[in-house]
């Protein structure tokens, strides 16, 4: 008897050894963002790759200009597949030689027609910059924006409620929630955290990126960041010199470069909806698409500091001003 109950408790004791080794397993988490971030770091995904090297590869950089003259629009538009990701309504109004109406939740089934170097094209350059940064990521890395979108094609385009004319403002001067201090010292903070039942950086990637198409362009009006600007976790992309000579949103931090290879990307704040800005909103488009993806509620502020202050005296000596040194040509369209 002595026996039985003996071999009956061991037999107890196997099954809650072997019941609880279980429920451990099943309970680790997969680190789905170290295992997609360290595949991107592998792959030449960091962020810089994605917004290429203007000056020393321009090939590689996101975006691309009109052509300089209408002779040269059937060889430029030749080079290109040409998405036009406007409603349909305004692609027929007027679109680009050979372009293609796709909608933004379809860029990454059109890309698989592509064979050639895709061109993504858009009312002002920033949602085709949004979805050039997924379609780097998700693979076809010589995916590039047209700069300044249709607004950059003819005035006409440039006149929509979406195009550059209508994007351009001056609520920044003299409101006290523009500054020119130094910029703040980053906070450090946690990454943020996603999830994923699969355990392949790159199945993962995909699948955030998906997603984030699925969720289509993020923006914020500069007006309402100026507004309240405690209600995001600002971050300006602009040299230092521009930092204090444009001057910034009373808070906002300058983390420049941000990369996930040297961990720049510690000083946002997965917590709070982090807005990047820029000149135009077309990088900030690139890198809002890019946090997004790794986990951030991230949004772009829509034209930049175009959109805040147009007529700020810097401009004088940088490029990138909306109506100062970039206007509309007034090159052909089909219909």
């Amino acid at each position: 008897m002595k026996n039985l109950m003996n071999l009956i408790f061991a037999t107890l004791i196997l099954s809650t050894a072997l019941f609880t080794s279980c429920k451990e397993d099943n309970d680790v988490k997969v680190n789905a963002f170290g295992l997609m971030t360290d595949y991107m770091k592998e792959n030449n995904l960091d962020l810089g790759n994605i917004i290429g090297d203007k000056t020393a590869s321009p090939s590689t950089f996101f975006a691309t200009k009109a052509p300089a003259s209408e002779a040269e629009i059937a060889d430029w538009a030749a080079k290109f597949y040409i998405m036009d990701i406007r409603s349909s309504d305004d692609f027929a109004s007027g679109h680009i030689t050979g372009a293609e109406n796709v909608p933004f939740t379809n860029i990454l089934t059109e890309a698989d027609n592509a064979t050639k170097p895709i061109l993504v094209v858009c009312y002002s350059g920033q949602s085709a910059c949004y979805a050039t940064s997924l379609l780097r990521l998700y693979g076809h890395s010589t995916a590039k924006a047209l700069k300044w979108g249709m607004s950059s094609w003819n005035e006409t385009f440039a006149n929509h409620p979406s195009g550059w004319n209508n994007g351009i403002g001056n609520e920044a001067k003299s409101n006290l929630n523009w500054i020119t201090d130094a910029a703040p010292n980053n906070m450090v903070f946690n990454h943020p955290s996603i999830s994923s039942t699969s355990t392949d950086g790159l199945a993962i990637l995909k699948e955030r990126v998906e997603a984030v198409v699925a969720g289509k362009f993020k923006g914020v009006k500069g007006t309402d960041v100026l507004t309240k600007p405690e209600d995001y976790h600002i971050n300006n992309f602009f040299p230092e010199n521009d930092y204090t000579g444009f001057g910034h949103f009373n808070n906002a931090y300058r983390i420049k470069p941000l990369t996930i290879s040297n961990d720049e990307i510690k000083y946002l704040n997965p917590e709070e909806t982090v807005v990047t800005y820029c000149y135009t909103g077309q990088t900030s488009a690139i890198i809002t698409a890019y946090l997004r993806v790794l986990g951030y509620d991230a949004v772009s502020m829509k034209n930049g500091v175009n959109g805040v202050y147009n007529s700020h005296t810097r401009w004088n000596d940088i490029a990138n001003q909306w109506g100062g040194d970039s206007n509309p040509h007034n090159y052909p369209t089909v219909q």
